[in-house]
């Protein structure tokens, strides 16, 4: 299983990124919650951009952000700042045993169990 960060999705919006768009169609891939929030929340996007993600949105398998996730986010920032998005995708990554696909990653690398690809850099 793969899972998406917001930026991999963001990039893949754009023409230079377009190799990334096979990612938001495998089955294999999916997102949190907390991406879709991420994403569909950034208010400077144009409504052709908006589109765009709202249609990769439903189309991407969703996961949800429940008790376990947040456990598992709280103690991961108990141990060293991050965000709260990073805390959740790295937590959602780590309980699915999944792969988590980021730009970002070295905010990442302090944690031994998440596995981490840079799909921008296997190009």
């Amino acid at each position: 299983m793969k899972i998406l960060d917001s930026n991999i999705i963001i990039y893949a919006s754009q023409p230079d990124f377009a190799f990334l768009r096979p990612l938001l169609i495998d089955p294999d891939s999916c997102a949190s919650e907390i991406t879709r929030l991420e994403v569909l929340g950034f208010h400077q996007f144009d409504e052709k951009a908006s589109s765009w993600f709202v249609a990769v949105f439903s189309q991407i398998r969703l996961l949800p952000v429940d008790k376990a996730v947040i456990d598992k986010a709280i103690s991961l920032r108990q141990q060293r700042k991050m965000g709260v998005g990073d805390a959740i995708n790295a937590a959602t990554a780590l309980l699915h045993q999944a792969e988590l696909h980021t730009r970002n990653t070295k905010d990442f690398a302090w944690i031994p169990a998440l596995k981490l690809v840079n799909p921008i850099l296997l190009h």
